[in-house]
């Protein structure tokens, strides 16, 4: 891989290879000294415009593991809050000698520019780009879900699950990203949301739309992932009648939950609103891997790093 930008750019060789890697990742953070030499001299660049707690940590955390030296570069109180461009901030980071650059923006397409305008020679990761895509999301999504439904085969596709995705798709990378890995890796998905909440076009994404949480769990889904509604992206309002209306429609209860097959797990993105898009006791309840997610996170981001700047031929880390 030269860049990882959108799911729709990896075939699903390519994405299983990733999972694997990863997997081989996780068993090396089990060791009592966990940082690996194998990025030992390179630099990687966290250049985030929009505030971030989980996927910069997250990034971080991989990066520093594999033994990279990390900059993170926020727009606050940068060069960017005095109107300095897109491209003069990458020709600084170039000339600094970044060797990967993490980009994540509220702008639809930024890390697509940044790999593809010329301003920049080096690897480039989307960390979320506006409501487009967030792809590494989807890769650690789907490594958390292969780990609980396919057990026991670093190299198994999610072939025949049926995935339910609940909220707020319209401003939502993490739907669009998941929905073509999901998807590519074999398995169902439904997207469950009210009906100004899904995109014009969503009805040619290879997935089925509904408006019916409960009709959506009755069919027994093997996951079902919620998804944070963003009231910062809702300008204008008028997306859903209440609050209380929303919740009541399109929120997981401990009812709804208690529903669900007993092999089904509960995911969330974060960060959460607890007791509006799901409540409280879901979130904490033993088939709830929100916390997991987090944790695969580092392992997915830290294969991403080594398919991209591991240059020679050594194999992947694995346990002793």
């Amino acid at each position: 891989m030269r860049h990882f930008i959108s799911i729709a750019d990896l075939r699903r060789e390519e994405a299983l290879e990733v999972l694997a890697t990863a997997e081989h990742m996780a068993q090396t953070q089990s060791r009592a000294i966990r940082k690996l030499p194998t990025l030992v001299g390179t630099t990687v660049v966290n250049l985030f415009f929009e505030d971030s707690t989980r996927t910069r940590i997250s990034f971080e955390a991989a990066a520093k593991r594999l033994s990279a030296d990390v900059i993170n570069f926020s727009a606050k109180g940068s060069s960017i809050s005095k109107g300095e461009s897109l491209k003069d901030t990458a020709l600084t980071l170039q000339a600094m000698g970044a060797d990967a650059v993490v980009v994540r923006s509220g702008s639809s397409g930024a890390a697509h520019l940044l790999a593809h305008a010329g301003w920049i020679d080096q690897p480039i990761v989307n960390a979320g780009d506006g409501a487009h895509e967030h792809p590494t999301q989807a890769m650690l999504d789907a490594f958390t879900m292969r780990r609980h439904l396919r057990p026991g085969d670093p190299h198994a596709g999610l072939d025949g699950l049926h995935v339910v995705i609940v909220g707020d798709v319209l401003h939502s990378r993490v739907a669009r990203s998941n929905v073509l890995l999901l998807t590519l890796l074999g398995a169902r998905v439904t997207l469950v949301a009210p009906p100004a909440l899904v995109p014009v076009g969503a009805s040619a994404w290879p997935c089925e739309i509904s408006y019916d949480l409960d009709q959506a769990l009755a069919a027994g889904p093997d996951a079902v992932m919620m998804l944070r509604v963003q009231h910062e992206r809702m300008v204008g309002g008028g997306f859903f009648p209440t609050a209380g209306e929303y919740s009541r429609r399109y929120g997981l209860s401990a009812a709804r939950a208690a529903s669900l097959p007993e092999h089904t797990i509960v995911m969330h993105p974060g960060p959460m609103n607890r007791g509006f898009e799901i409540a409280g006791s879901v979130a904490d309840s033993p088939r709830s891997v929100i916390v997991e997610q987090v944790a695969s996170g580092v392992f997915v981001r830290m294969a991403v790093l080594y398919h991209l700047l591991a240059t020679d031929a050594r194999e992947v880390p694995r346990d002793r």
